[in-house]
């Protein structure tokens, strides 16, 4: 896969690409690629944002900015998927991960806060996600989010050999993992459930299922 992050702190995702999952498949199955939108700004002084008309608080990303960094690495508007992270976006889901994983190619816009030109959203993407329903003051961190979750996706990022079973996969039906509890068995008062220590797999295996519907419908 190719994944095209535009930026304006390329160097905050230093620290995620040394990490598992991204360091396991970075340069084997991920091509991850990092463009700071003031190295193309046809703006002075490296400006990519500026005040919204209207008045109001905080800067938005320029929409000729934003398109000055796409004609500049793709000669244009792309066509492959290219999705703006903002909070007005549809909702990150697992499902939305295993969607986004299954491309050949994406393009992530992040920028500042709520930050674009509501132009950028309807004319230069194509798509838009939010992580949850609240501001960030780094709009890089939405696209370190679905940078590691698509990551975690690809063959090789994840050691099979674990036997791992995670939450929303198809083991569990969807839902969210049971909990895990490790040794002591006993500490200060709290207990380790007692099916847990039983030896009888088919007992813990129900156990688990049940715990994962109810952690799910809470």
């Amino acid at each position: 896969m190719q994944l095209d992050v535009f930026t304006l702190v390329p160097h905050a995702f230093a620290w995620l690409t040394e990490q598992r999952p991204v360091a396991a498949v970075l340069g084997t199955e991920l091509d991850l690629r990092l463009f700071s939108y003031r190295d193309m700004t046809p703006l002075r002084a490296g400006q990519v944002d500026d005040e919204p008309y209207g008045g109001g608080a905080g800067m938005v990303l320029r929409v000729d900015v934003a398109a000055a960094a796409l004609d500049a690495v793709y000669g244009g508007v792309p066509d492959h998927r290219v999705i703006a992270l903002t909070p007005q976006g549809r909702q990150l889901t697992q499902d939305v991960v295993e969607e986004l994983a299954a491309e050949e190619t994406l393009t992530l816009l992040s920028a500042r806060f709520e930050g674009f030109d509501e132009r950028v959203v309807q004319h230069l993407a194509s798509d838009a996600i939010s992580i949850g329903p609240y501001v960030l003051s780094n709009g890089d961190l939405p696209a370190m989010v679905l940078v590691d979750a698509i990551a975690r996706r690809l063959p090789g990022a994840i050691r099979e050999e674990s036997g791992t079973v995670e939450s929303f996969s198809a083991e569990l039906e969807g839902g969210l993992e049971y909990p895990h509890y490790t040794r002591p068995a006993e500490f200060r008062g709290w207990h380790v459930p007692d099916v847990l220590l039983s030896g009888d797999h088919g007992k813990i295996e129900d156990w688990r299922r049940e715990q994962s519907r109810r952690r799910t419908v809470t």
